[in-house]
């Protein structure tokens, strides 16, 4: 079985897992990073939405292969120690949160989305494609605004 290596939220990881298996299945079953969820199984509801190189990526669609010598983000790694992301701190002031799951996926989309325009337009948010069963987007919208004000 190959070997991958790659940068885990700021740790360098290695794990044995053949190269098409779905960086989602690494991170979830072999390495217990359980922020990104399953939820379509193709990648169109984003609930596993994380980051590979600073760019936001799916990774059930992304072979671990892809991942060799680069640096992967979970939710799990998107606070700075025990100081949070803006987003993250925008999302508990707004109460984004619902049923809860899709929202580590949500808040990696808005903050990828933050680092390449830090002050987004109405039309730059609703590029945004993560499915929000619970329909909170009001209320994501608000915090991703408010992350982007830095307020």
């Amino acid at each position: 079985m190959p070997s991958h290596s790659f940068t885990l939220n700021g740790r360098r990881v290695t794990v044995e897992a053949p190269a098409d298996m779905p960086l989602l299945w690494v991170l979830r079953d072999l390495l217990n990073v359980t922020g990104p969820k399953y939820g379509c199984g193709v990648g169109a509801c984003r609930a596993c939405t994380s980051h590979l190189d600073g760019d936001e990526i799916q990774p059930r669609v992304v072979p671990v292969a892809d991942c060799a010598g680069r640096e992967v983000t979970t939710i799990e790694g998107l606070a700075d120690g025990d100081r949070l992301h803006p987003v993250q701190q925008a999302w508990l002031d707004c109460d984004v949160a619902q049923c809860g799951f899709c929202q580590p996926g949500q808040i990696m989309a808005a903050a990828a989305l933050l680092k390449k325009t830090p002050r987004p337009t109405d039309a730059d948010i609703d590029r945004i494609e993560n499915v929000c069963r619970c329909g909170t987007y009001s209320r994501i919208r608000e915090a991703i605004d408010k992350a982007a004000a830095g307020s």
